[in-house]
């Protein structure tokens, strides 16, 4: 799989370039003005799309976690930190672009509302991963630590999934755009951000995980 994943980086780079221009251009031209938010709701599609890799990074990072367990196969622990690395990167954009939207819409750049408290709580759950991962590097004690903390962690997951539905309606969080009934050219250009963003995550994970093999391929020359 991690072969796979490293051959293939090009081919996720020129698709990521293509989906990007395209949703950009939906964006700026295909997208309609929110008739009571106006122009800086289209934040809206710049937001939104970076949970799905976010969720995917983390995903990977437990999944990857629970195979090195069982087999003891760097390759899952290089799976298991690229995916965390690349979800941080992807989490961190929902926490910026987030109070951008924010502020021109609820007066405020943040608030402790549900889903943003829970979102910020899962950034830090896999940013304590990664300075636990560059603290302690190599040992094989700290890679079973952190294959069990991150199989741990996705547990948030679902929470900050769910956290408008489990606020009862005390939240200042817009629900779920699948659930809004958005206008059509509103959901085709979420769509394609999705897509987009998703291709760019692939991108990233494969380019970090040939980094993460170049890395220990030289670490395995060094080694008397």
């Amino acid at each position: 799989m991690e072969a796979f994943w490293i051959r293939s980086a090009r081919i996720w780079g020129v698709l990521a370039l293509t989906a990007l221009a395209v949703w950009l251009g939906m964006v700026v031209f295909y997208a309609p003005v929110e008739k009571v938010q106006g122009v800086v709701q289209k934040i809206f599609y710049a937001h939104v799309p970076n949970s799905l890799p976010a969720y995917l990074g983390f995903g990977l990072t437990a999944l990857g976690g629970l195979l090195f367990l069982i087999t003891r196969r760097e390759s899952y622990d290089r799976l298991a930190q690229a995916g965390a690395e690349v979800g941080v990167v992807f989490c961190t954009l929902i926490v910026v672009t987030g109070p951008i939207w924010a502020k021109p819409v609820w007066g405020h750049w943040w608030v402790w509302d549900l889903r943003l408290t829970a979102t910020l709580v899962l950034w830090f759950i896999y940013l304590a991963y990664l300075f636990l991962r560059a603290f302690a590097y190599g040992s094989d004690a700290t890679k079973t630590f952190a294959s069990v903390y991150g199989i741990a962690g996705i547990i948030a997951v679902p929470f900050v999934k769910f956290a408008v539905e489990l606020a009862k309606g005390q939240t200042m969080h817009p629900d779920d755009p699948a659930k809004a009934g958005l206008p059509a050219e509103m959901q085709f250009t979420l769509m394609a951000g999705f897509i987009a963003y998703l291709l760019v995550f692939a991108y990233f994970l494969s380019r970090r995980l040939e980094i993460a093999k170049l890395e220990a391929d030289l670490q395995e020359r060094l080694d008397p």
